[in-house]
């Protein structure tokens, strides 16, 4: 009587769903990635923003972080929260942009 499904070839998107520890070979969940700060706008001092005062002043660095970081993690260069931790995974900053690391 042969089996309803390969279990020797699973798809890609089967095995992405199945728990870690239960896929046919084992792979983490979390991976390390670098964010990016997205940099502040600063208006003129009176605080009206028309247009050409307007500058987009930010450092614009490059920090790496663990996806399911348990700490704040700062910006090294204006200290600006890049993510804040849930539950699980850590939760980016609005205007942070990343890239997922390759190992």
């Amino acid at each position: 009587m042969p089996l309803a499904k390969d279990l020797l070839h699973p798809s890609p998107e089967e095995e992405k769903r199945k728990h870690k520890k239960k896929r046919l070979v084992q792979s983490p969940n979390s991976y390390f990635m670098d964010v990016k700060c997205p940099g502040e706008e600063i208006t003129c001092s009176s605080g009206e923003s028309t247009g050409p005062q307007e500058l987009d002043k930010g450092c614009y660095k490059i920090t790496t972080v663990f996806s399911h970081a348990q700490t704040v993690v700062l910006c090294v260069g204006c200290s600006t929260v890049l993510c804040q931790p849930t539950g699980g995974k850590a939760r980016l900053t609005e205007g942070c942009s990343f890239r997922r690391k390759q190992h």
